[in-house]
């Protein structure tokens, strides 16, 4: 006799919770990560001085987009009250640096990860909290219906 699950069981609801359009959010988020992170290491140990804003910048934005892939994946209240602040910290961000870039371009020589929204990134880092967020109300639901 093979043993049956309850719809609330823990494996369900990590299953459904990365299954769909939830796999594909988090690897666009495992990407982001890579990317920043080989970014913001090239930039720092290569030419640190030339701009020293928006290379930490670019380190801050991997360690948001690591914390943020990792508490997506993750089970529980605890990690998922951390995704819902990595991705309000780089949708603030994403604004806030994006829209400094444009009016105090002087202070980015050269471009961070959420220089101009993301331009560098295709507008990613500008869309993807948003998906996120939408993501995390959604999943929200239907674990809590469970």
């Amino acid at each position: 006799m093979t043993p049956t699950r309850t719809p609330a069981s823990p494996v369900e609801t990590h299953t459904s919770r990365i299954s769909g359009i939830g796999r594909v959010l988090v690897a666009v988020y495992g990407i982001l990560a890579l990317a920043a992170t080989g970014r913001s290491f090239v930039q720092i140990v290569s030419k640190f001085g030339e701009a020293p804003l928006a290379y930490t910048l670019s380190a801050l934005s991997a360690v948001v987009y690591i914390v943020a892939t990792i508490a997506l994946v993750r089970r529980g209240r605890t990690w998922r009250r951390i995704a819902w602040a990595t991705i309000s910290f780089e949708l603030v961000g994403v604004l806030v640096i994006g829209t400094l870039s444009l009016i105090e371009a002087q202070w980015f020589p050269h471009d961070t990860v959420w220089s101009v929204y993301g331009r560098g990134y295709l507008f990613i880092p500008l869309v993807l909290p948003v998906l996120g967020m939408i993501w995390l109300r959604r999943t929200a639901r239907t674990e809590e219906a469970r």
